[in-house]
């Protein structure tokens, strides 16, 4: 299908050339322009770009102080608090790489990433979980240096006095050492009337040259990997999404940062987007449904990145109905397909308008998005940012392009896609194809291109189901689920079958008073499926394996299945 001259929905020309800055820079600019403006707010507690500009600068010279070198990588352990801001700015104005490290993680999985990355340095907080893993990881790896914040000097005065003084088993009982500094010990020299000059000591960035985040990818099998996202990666990336704001200035937006930072997705749609465009984030720790949408109605916030299942926690929240939303112009989901019904349920319910994007971690996290305002196509991924192209490779040959109208691998070419895999020579020799005289970024995923210059993902190549010698969407067969009033949730993994080698098998939440047997749903749904497409059979969950940031694993549901 020809897209070429189809037309293009974004407010913001698709050839437009963004400048080329590292991050600093911008953060500097934006700063420089509206100081007292508030860039995050925290349980009550807002904070100025001034304050957090300024604690970015002083973090950066106590690296350099503890002997922290240009390239060097720092690691950063934590939830959405504002000092991950001023640590994340802070290392990159060092000139070191910043390492995001999941909260989440075991110490086994810290103790890897730390070592594949050699992170030399690595800021947690004072959270007992946290401090825990972290300090036993400083004894089992290279790490050389912890640094500990307070969560309950972020807080509010009255609330941090109430956390130390009637809720001590929520703070750790740190063992500070010459290894284990306090936050505030580690700050250096750096006032406001600074601004703008040379500091002694830092190094030069290059934006073009130098990297600023290695963001590890889980992947579907074996170890993570780290992405190599440089300053022009991610800047660009950043006013890319900025770009897409039909709606005026972007300093008047209120972003609900729900998302958790360490994770591509809220690295550029949150924290990037809002300090390249002067805007202001309403955080909260973790996603916690009756806190967000607290948050939102007090905070006036104005657009809402998220992942399908936040959206959906949020239907299920008795809050809903008696919440104030009249304030979001819009909500964006990424990182999973949204099923339609949510889709639907939530506009109705709501009134808020949602679109579809998509991204991955080597691209900096987002290539493309419906439009804001305007004509959409739900379904699809919609346009893709501006500068951005893509092709359709043919599925079984990626030296080809695709049969002309048929789906095919989607590669990514833009200013946005990622340098390489850290130490993975080849993994990142897999992850390119030459077409064109150009490289592209294969994503491993299906699309297709629709009427009118919309994009649409079908699947995951590695997802699909081989029966009998044809290839099944399991996408596809949860789209015809999600149809059914009596499912919530669903996946759909390929089993072992001695006839046809492998069948689609479904694994269903259902909604809360929903009364039907498996045999009776599977009898429906293969009712409505293709021959190959038909179910092996159907698994009621009470729920269904999600990824750190909520979106629904596969992964981790066929090594169940698989392993028992």
């Amino acid at each position: 299908m020809d897209v070429s001259n189809a037309p293009y929905h974004h407010p913001t020309p698709w050839d437009t050339q963004f400048p080329l800055h590292t991050l600093p820079e911008l953060f500097e600019q934006t700063t420089r322009n509206a100081p007292e403006a508030p860039f995050l707010h925290f349980l009550g507690r807002t904070y100025s770009y001034r304050e957090i500009f300024t604690e970015a600068q002083q973090f950066a010279s106590g690296l350099i102080n503890a002997g922290i070198q240009k390239g060097d990588r720092v690691g950063l352990f934590l939830p959405n608090v504002p000092n991950y801001a001023s640590a994340y700015y802070g290392a990159m104005m060092a000139g070191a790489i910043v390492v995001n490290f999941s909260p989440l993680y075991t110490v086994e999985e810290l103790a890897w990433q730390v070592g594949d990355s050699g992170t030399k340095l690595l800021v947690t907080l004072d959270v007992p979980e946290l401090y825990q893993t972290a300090s036993e990881v400083l004894e089992c790896s290279e790490l050389e240096t912890l640094v500990v914040g307070s969560l309950a000097s972020m807080l509010p005065t009255l609330k941090g006095i109430a956390l130390k003084l009637l809720k001590r088993s929520q703070i750790a009982k740190v063992n500070w050492s010459d290894s284990i500094r306090r936050w505030d010990s580690v700050l250096g020299n750096w006032d406001w009337s600074q601004i703008g000059k040379p500091v002694s000591g830092r190094p030069t960035l290059d934006a073009a040259e130098d990297l600023a985040l290695l963001q590890y990818t889980g992947g579907t099998t074996g170890r993570p990997k780290g992405a190599m996202l440089g300053h022009s990666q991610l800047a660009t990336n950043a006013q890319q999404v900025a770009a897409l704001n039909p709606f005026g200035a972007g300093a008047d937006e209120v972003f609900m940062g729900a998302l958790p930072f360490f994770h591509v997705f809220a690295n550029t749609a949150l924290l990037n987007h809002a300090m390249v465009s002067g805007g202001s984030i309403a955080m909260v720790p973790r996603f916690e449904t009756k806190q967000v949408l607290q948050t939102i109605e007090k905070y006036k916030a104005t657009g809402f990145p998220g992942v399908p299942t936040m959206f959906q926690a949020m239907l299920d929240h008795p809050d809903l109905a008696k919440t104030d939303l009249s304030s979001l112009k819009v909500c964006i989901s990424g990182g999973a397909p949204m099923p339609a019904p949510v889709h639907t349920r939530f506009e109705d319910v709501t009134g808020v308008r949602v679109v579809e994007g998509y991204g991955l971690t080597e691209s900096s996290g987002v290539v493309s998005v419906n439009p804001y305002d305007g004509e959409r196509m739900k379904g699809t991924i919609g346009q893709l940012v501006a500068g951005t192209e893509v092709l359709l490779l043919d599925k079984e040959d990626p030296t080809k392009l695709a049969p002309e109208g048929e789906p095919g691998e989607l590669v990514v070419h833009g200013p946005q896609v990622m340098r390489g895999y850290w130490n993975r020579p080849e993994a990142a020799a897999d992850a390119f194809a030459e077409h064109n005289g150009k490289t592209w970024l294969r994503t491993g995923d299906v699309a297709q291109w629709e009427e009118g210059g919309w994009l649409k993902i079908v699947d995951r190549i590695k997802d699909m189901i081989a029966v009998g010698g044809f290839k099944v969407f399991p996408s596809q067969v949860e789209d015809v689920l999600q149809e059914h009033e009596a499912i919530k949730e669903v996946l759909v993994i390929g089993v072992p079958d001695e006839y046809l080698g492998e069948r689609p098998k479904a694994f269903v939440a259902l909604n809360e008073g929903a009364d039907i047997t498996e045999e009776a749903l599977c009898e429906w749904a293969n009712a409505q499926l293709g021959k190959h497409e038909r179910l092996a059979g159907i698994a009621f969950r009470d729920e269904l394996p999600k990824t750190l940031i909520g979106k629904l694993d596969r992964k981790t549901l066929r090594a169940q299945e698989l392993t028992g």
